[in-house]
């Protein structure tokens, strides 16, 4: 099809005819014929054009957080057996910009490629290309394009903090604090710790050595105990939110968390709406990242009722909710949640203090409250640690 420049051309080799028939200059005739003669060949040109180009793409890294930057590779191979004039690819990245490079020529079997970086922000899952491949005469007059290749998936985490700081979490004695969790380890022989045997129990379990010992059986502990356990619920409803700002530093606040309990030793399962993300599934951390970087302000959400499915199968350890403003939904969250987990952790966005704050706090909630500009890094240690000397003085 001819491009922007041909259609002018072609608009004024018609106003040249037009001046011609008006005026009877030889010179106008001869330039509007002119102009009429490159447009056609410049369009049989493009039509005969049928350019065999095979396209590869290479993301590195293609997971990264928002802010970050991310190399795109392309490559175009010449898999015909004719060489290929005047190509320009373009390699789109959906709602991030474009990338347009051209070839001059492109030999059998011969490869270019083109480098470009982007700057992934904001958060979100996006496609790159596929490549949009134009071959076009010298004059540029006219061009023919196709879509080649496959596009490619790039992820783009929330923003994270680093956190420093882990609650403490009352354990099976009322009189023992865990400021670490213990490490799990899963398969092979290794075991989190040894208990006394129980009827039913696994004897290939049995751990001999300690058993000969101590003169009674003690079995293996391979199962993850619930003091390094934790779920991170993040409150999608849009209305908790003054904004999308303080959204954004919501998800950024389940994230740095997730990252910082994992880190640390814990099996942090997250909710963001509908099925739990386990930390005992596969790439749990990378599945649990991607639904934070899709996830968006929702309407109709009922938190009362998702915490119904999670109180049934709650596993223990430590509850944090990650909210805007809190309301009395979430505290009833709180209510229905506190009996599967030893210690509860609120983290909270908003403007100004909210009242419901002060009905988490009576609860024994340990809470965290920053505008959308502050900065959670800070909020954690500080609250950490002031719940840290306070159980010391307990």
């Amino acid at each position: 099809m001819l491009t922007d420049r041909g259609w002018a051309a072609l608009g004024a080799s018609l106003a040249l005819f037009v001046l011609w028939i008006a005026l009877g200059e030889p010179e106008l005739l001869s330039i509007g014929l002119l102009l009429a003669v490159a447009t056609t060949v410049a369009f049989m040109f493009v039509r005969r054009s049928n350019p065999t180009v095979a396209v590869t793409r290479r993301l590195s890294p293609n997971l990264v957080h928002e802010g970050e930057q991310t190399v795109v590779e392309a490559s175009l191979t010449n898999v015909g057996p004719q060489r290929v004039w005047n190509l320009v690819a373009e390699d789109e990245v959906a709602g991030l910009g474009s990338a347009r490079f051209a070839a001059a020529r492109l030999a059998p079997d011969e490869t270019v490629t083109a480098t470009y970086q982007i700057l992934c922000k904001p958060r979100g899952i996006y496609d790159v290309g596929p490549l949009r491949l134009s071959v076009t005469d010298p004059l540029r007059l006219a061009d023919r394009s196709q879509l080649l290749g496959e596009s490619d998936r790039l992820i783009v985490y929330p923003s994270v903090e680093q956190l420093s700081g882990l609650p403490v979490l009352r354990g099976l004695d009322p009189s023992m604090y865990a400021s670490q969790p213990e490490f799990s380890h899963h398969g092979g022989e290794d075991f989190y710790t040894l208990r006394e045997y129980q009827t039913g129990d696994d004897l290939r379990r049995v751990h001999w050595p300690s058993t000969a010992k101590l003169d009674e059986l003690m079995i293996r502990q391979l199962e993850t105990p619930w003091q390094s356990r934790a779920l991170v619920f993040f409150d999608g409803r849009r209305h908790s939110y003054d904004g999308m700002e303080a959204f954004e530093k919501a998800v950024s606040g389940a994230a740095s968390v997730i990252r910082h309990l994992l880190t640390s030793g814990f099996d942090a399962d997250l909710w963001t709406g509908g099925a739990p993300i386990s930390s005992d599934e596969p790439d749990s951390y990378a599945r649990s990242m991607e639904a934070l970087a899709g996830v968006q302000p929702a309407e109709g959400l009922d938190l009362r009722a998702a915490a119904l499915r999670l109180q049934r199968g709650g596993r223990g350890g430590a509850l944090v909710l990650v909210t805007g403003t809190p309301d009395g939904e979430l505290l009833a969250v709180d209510h229905l949640l506190t009996r599967n987990f030893s210690s509860t952790v609120l983290m909270s966005v908003a403007p100004q203090t909210s009242v419901t704050l002060s009905s988490f706090r009576r609860a024994g909630t340990l809470t965290m409250a920053i505008r959308p500009e502050g900065s959670w890094a800070t909020a954690w240690l500080d609250a950490t640690s002031s719940q840290w000397r306070t159980a010391s003085a307990g």
